[in-house]
């Protein structure tokens, strides 16, 4: 079996169940296969070759949907490009993955500008002579069969990248393994059923996707937003009966702090999900209070998907676990290891590790960072925490020095290096500072060369040219000297310390 076969199913069961709800209208079951199956045999005329890759860069849309599920169905190799990144952070990836077809939104194209690949283009757009559309190939093979896949479990079912908008990108190969240890653990742990009715709030390139399958596989509908930010949202449980999301705390806080928002603006909703930054506890505290005994939070990585750990919402109904990110999934081991390799009884800090079938195989053609990430069959997290008598992960820090904000991962080499691009910085170093909507801001410390003169505004702009909103600075902190370790290292707990009292 495999991830695309619990759609099949699906459809199977339930033809005449409504499975996306779109402004644009709303897509049975069967004719959500029936796309499906016809664009996955397009995709294969493309190129046949099993396993090829297909860089999919759209917005939120059924299209999506339809050609992300065309993409898992006929055996090839799922690339994510986030249309909110810049052009050089999309080009990189597909350098480092060559993508055989490239399906975008024609509102995307020039991201992908030079880049090589068959293009398919979303939206019913009048494609070039160089392109096609997602409707001509499905027109072109309507009446296909569901393709039948012979491929290992271990086979790569997507490359999903962590950051790396500088140097090489890590390409994480999540593996068929993974994606259904992460269905049925989705399907497990929040009770999914036929009366779901998922609000796609976040973009499906990231978080979202996790979410995907587990809601068709139990006979749920997506429910596509019309428009965009908090009000679609609650527009969305308002008046289209959202019973469930996935979304980053900003964006839980930012419902809250709505015109005359009730807890009535959501009458169905059974599960808030939040992830991909930390919830303070007195925020759990109003979150509670405003939403109800509805709250949970997964956490996981890329390496491995989503949901390793679960807190469910009965969990936090004992305010000690607040602070925890929950208890262990199926199919997965959670354990904390010292630096020599023990693995530590509960109440000790050390490093998280986890081993099971939820982790990748690798990164992408790049073995050494494989070997240094996953050693003797753990992957090695990077976090710090503790896992208490009960079985509850506490993380108290990261070894790694990534900045999440509004969900997004930033990393700071990569800001470093952007921000090392102007002319009158002589060193920098970036890091995050918590924040209550946002989780954490990136925030950078700068020594400029001797003479040189800019402001605070100018570095800021210079980054977002280069990388996008998310991960320009929020606040530039200027030193005469950096502060540096005897070695000459910058130190960034110091540069840190100094900004925290700057700000208090």
């Amino acid at each position: 079996m495999y991830p695309i076969d619990f759609f099949w199913r699906a459809a199977q069961r339930w033809p005449a169940r409504i499975a996306i709800d779109a402004p644009e209208g709303l897509v049975r079951y069967d004719a959500l296969a029936a796309r499906v199956a016809a664009l996955a045999a397009g995709l294969m005329a493309l190129d046949p070759a099993s396993q090829s890759r297909v860089g999919l860069c759209a917005a939120n849309s059924t299209d999506h949907i339809v050609a992300l599920l065309a993409v898992l169905a006929c055996g090839k190799v799922w690339v994510p490009l986030n249309p909110k990144s810049t052009r050089p952070e999309i080009r990189r990836i597909v350098d480092a993955t060559k993508p055989s077809i490239l399906v975008l939104d024609a509102a995307h194209a020039d991201l992908l500008d030079g880049a090589p690949g068959a293009r398919v283009l979303t939206g019913g757009a009048v494609p070039p002579a160089s392109a096609t559309t997602l409707q001509a190939l499905e027109q072109a093979h309507a009446g296909a069969l569901p393709p039948r896949l012979t491929l290992p479990a271990d086979a790569t079912q997507a490359i999903k990248f962590t950051g790396g908008t500088t140097g090489l990108p890590k390409g994480v190969m999540q593996p068929y393994r993974a994606w259904m240890a992460t269905i049925a653990n989705q399907i497990h742990a929040w009770g999914f059923d036929e009366h779901e009715r998922y609000v796609v709030a976040a973009p499906i390139t990231h978080g979202t996707s996790t979410y995907l399958l587990p809601i068709l596989a139990q006979g749920g509908c997506h429910v596509l937003l019309a428009g965009a930010g908090a009000e679609a949202v609650r527009t969305a449980f308002r008046e289209r009966g959202g019973t469930v999301c996935f979304m980053p705390p900003t964006l839980v806080y930012m419902l809250m702090a709505l015109p005359d928002a009730s807890r009535d603006d959501f009458p169905q909703l059974r599960r808030l999900i939040y992830g991909g930054a930390p919830m303070p506890p007195e925020k759990i505290r109003q979150v509670r209070d405003f939403f109800g005994p509805v709250l949970g939070t997964t956490y996981g990585q890329t390496e491995a998907p989503q949901i390793l750990t679960v807190m469910r919402p009965e969990d936090f109904d004992d305010p000690r676990n607040w602070p925890a990110v929950g208890r262990t999934t199926w199919f997965s081991d959670v354990a904390i290891m010292a630096p020599d390799g023990r693995l530590l009884p509960p109440g000790e800090v050390g490093e998280v590790v986890a081993r099971g079938d939820l982790l990748m195989t690798g990164y992408w053609r790049l073995p050494e960072k494989t070997d240094e990430t996953l050693v003797d069959g753990w992957l090695h997290t990077g976090d710090r925490g503790l896992i208490d008598e009960r079985g509850y992960l506490f993380l108290k820090d990261r070894l790694k020095d990534m900045v999440i904000t509004g969900g997004f991962n930033v990393y700071p080499v990569d800001v470093e290096n952007a921000l090392g691009q102007h002319p009158a910085v002589h060193e920098c170093a970036v890091f995050g500072l918590p924040d209550d909507k946002w989780g954490e801001t990136v925030q950078a410390a700068v020594q400029l060369r001797p003479g040189a003169d800019v402001g605070e505004a100018e570095l800021i702009a210079f980054v977002r040219e280069r990388l996008g909103p998310v991960q320009t600075p929020k606040r530039i902190h200027f030193h005469a000297s950096l502060p540096r370790s005897p070695v000459g290292k910058v130190l960034k707990t110091a540069v840190r310390d100094a900004a925290l009292a700057a700000t208090a």
